[in-house]
């Protein structure tokens, strides 16, 4: 502390007023608040490991000539044992998106707009930051190959599968690690992978831009890597849905900055880099939890379990070593990852739920006015799809048919030969339509304002809305927006959702949960 201390004074020609000690992670680095006595505020760092400690020092002022959103470098002590850099703040990504994960997953609007934002930023980082690096000031290593993915898989085996006490052949489980390792590496790319991308990592300004922090792991890698690791989380439990999202938005950013591969070929590769990631993720946890004690992990290892369920159930696509496959399936059957089911918090409104009203009534106010339509029970949501040349659906509740959106600005597969006796429900049409994206843009607005509706009729006890998607036909464009968005409430919010697609004849109801 006394040599931190030293490099303040050095650096700022006085001591600091305070120097308060914050909270860590799973870093071996300490961090304090070092504040002058008008309140300005910088980061000390004080670092067992030189090297790792010069990794960061070089990336950093790399990626600041970069104009990259890191902390600046301040001062640095000759012994690269400590250093100081600018305050960041205390708001993290991984707290301004706690209501979300608290909720089981269910993140409000604006929670999904910090996510958005920071994924589009990541491919900035990996491909800008990469031009001009030495990448041989990196640490503990340059650049990702077989012989750190053996290391990651063998991490897990000894540090997790072990403990877990499962039987399994371990020649068998190496050569499948072997084919693993020489999969994950076949793509060279001059990218820079952060390896240790999380949302604990990403801190927010006051504007909610995203500034990245820990990257003293990075290397020269796949970008795939950092993706995976951000999207499957443990803890956070992101929907399949937003995922998806979240995806498609990083591989729009990724446009800007380099030529892409398709879609098929990315989503394969990412498959096999989420893989990988949940394994390391596990190796970790069970050091830091099983070993080192410490109950943050520990608590952790449940969701990684799960994220590494719901993957092993994609097939063989995903895993395509039969006996990994198969022994990663009995680790998941274990009686201690048994899948304990908890209730998600209720997060209709999109905030965080009070422990109490905030506002205390008055006896002299009265009782509020009460709509005769209030708290008549639960909201049921009928959406239609439907041909403007045959009329728009009639609304048999009698409240006015709810919301009317025309799809006919959006490019229409109808047009094409092939697409002409499906429907938006089969595939190729689904397909024709998200990969051209104008209907993925038509539907964000309608998403916003749907949900704002139906948080709103939740919280006052309607019992029914209705929302109708028309186009020329009623075959394409319009069972699409109507299917989905369907899908959307009834997933988001639990409700019972009716849909019925008028000129197909097809009618499905979507169960309350």
């Amino acid at each position: 502390m006394e040599r931190l201390l030293e490099l303040y004074r050095n650096w700022k020609g006085s001591e600091p007023v305070s120097a308060e000690k914050l909270e860590g992670a799973g870093s071996n680095r300490t961090y304090y608040r070092l504040t002058d006595g008008e309140g300005d505020s910088v980061i000390g760092v004080i670092g067992t490991s030189r090297d790792e400690n010069h990794a960061f020092v070089y990336l950093a002022r790399h990626f600041e000539k970069r104009r990259l959103p890191v902390p600046h470098v301040l001062a640095v002590s000759e012994d690269e044992i400590c250093y100081l850099q600018s305050d960041l703040g205390n708001t993290s990504l991984f707290e301004a998106i706690r209501g979300g994960r608290e909720a089981g997953g269910r993140y409000n609007l604006a929670e999904q707009e910090l996510l958005r934002r920071t994924i589009r930023e990541l491919p900035n980082i990996q491909l800008r930051g990469a031009r001009g690096l030495d990448f041989g000031n990196c640490y503990p290593q340059p650049e990702f190959d077989q012989e750190s993915v053996l290391f990651d898989l063998n991490y897990f085996k000894y540090c997790f599968l072990k403990a877990t006490e499962l039987d399994f052949h371990e020649l068998k489980l190496e050569a499948n690690f072997r084919m693993f390792a020489k999969d994950l590496t076949s793509e060279k790319m001059d990218a820079f992978l952060y390896r240790d991308f999380q949302a604990r990592n990403v801190m927010l300004d006051k504007k909610g831009n995203p500034f990245f922090i820990d990257f003293q792991g990075g290397r020269k890698g796949p970008f795939y890597y950092d993706l995976a690791s951000f999207l499957w989380q443990a803890s956070a439990r992101y929907s399949f849905k937003l995922r998806r999202e979240l995806v498609f938005d990083y591989y729009q950013s990724l446009k800007n900055y380099t030529e892409v591969p398709s879609k098929r070929h990315f989503v394969n590769r990412l498959s096999l880099f989420v893989l990988f990631r949940t394994l390391q993720v596990l190796g970790a946890y069970g050091f830091r939890g099983y070993f080192e004690r410490k109950k943050h992990f520990v608590d952790s290892i449940p969701h990684a379990i799960q994220n590494l369920r719901d993957l092993l159930a994609l097939g063989e696509g995903v895993c395509p070593y039969p006996y990994m496959m198969t022994m990663l399936r009995r680790l998941t059957q274990l009686p201690q990852f048994a899948r304990i089911e908890k209730p998600a918090a209720n997060r209709a409104d999109g905030f965080r739920i009070a422990e109490k009203d905030i506002y205390k009534a008055n006896p002299l106010d009265g009782p509020a006015t009460f709509s005769k339509y209030d708290g008549k029970g639960p909201l049921v949501v009928r959406v239609f799809s439907f041909s403007f040349r045959k009329g728009i659906p009639e609304d048999t509740s009698g409240n006015g048919g709810g919301y009317v959106f025309d799809c006919r600005s959006t490019h229409n597969p109808g047009r094409y030969e092939p697409y002409k006796k499906l429907t938006g429900l089969d595939e190729p049409v689904i397909r024709f339509l998200e990969d051209d994206g104008e209907i993925l843009d038509f539907l964000k607005p309608v998403y916003r304002l749907a949900d704002h509706h139906v948080e709103r009729y939740i919280q006052r006890g309607f019992t029914d809305l209705m929302f109708s998607f028309g186009c020329t036909g009623g075959q394409h464009r319009s069972v699409y927006c109507a299917q989905h968005l369907a899908e959307h409430l009834n997933e988001k919010y639990g409700i019972e959702v009716q849909i019925t697609h008028r000129e197909q004849a097809v009618r499905q109801t979507l169960k309350a949960r």
